[in-house]
């Protein structure tokens, strides 16, 4: 009886840390996905108009930058839900 409730709370642990484990490369998929969007948009931007590319490419650079740490932030509480 206890030996089957020990190996119910082993096998949730090991589920939880693999939803985990999910969720962090969720997160990294999906930022890698918005960054590559973001520079499709900017490089689309400045083929429309050449003079403004500089600008477009600065403010492609911020939102990126803000995608990454985003990211990883999620990956951050993912390993933190991990060790825990």
């Amino acid at each position: 009886m206890i030996l089957s409730m020990i190996l119910q709370a082993a096998a949730g642990a090991a589920l939880g840390k693999a939803g985990i484990a999910l969720g962090a490369a969720v997160a990294a998929i999906a930022a890698a996905f918005g960054i590559g969007n973001i520079g499709k948009s900017a490089l689309e931007a400045g083929a429309r108009q050449p003079e403004q590319a500089g600008h477009y490419r600065m403010t492609a650079i911020i939102i990126g930058a803000l995608v990454e740490g985003a990211c990883l932030f999620a990956i951050l509480v993912c390993l933190i839900g991990i060790t825990q």
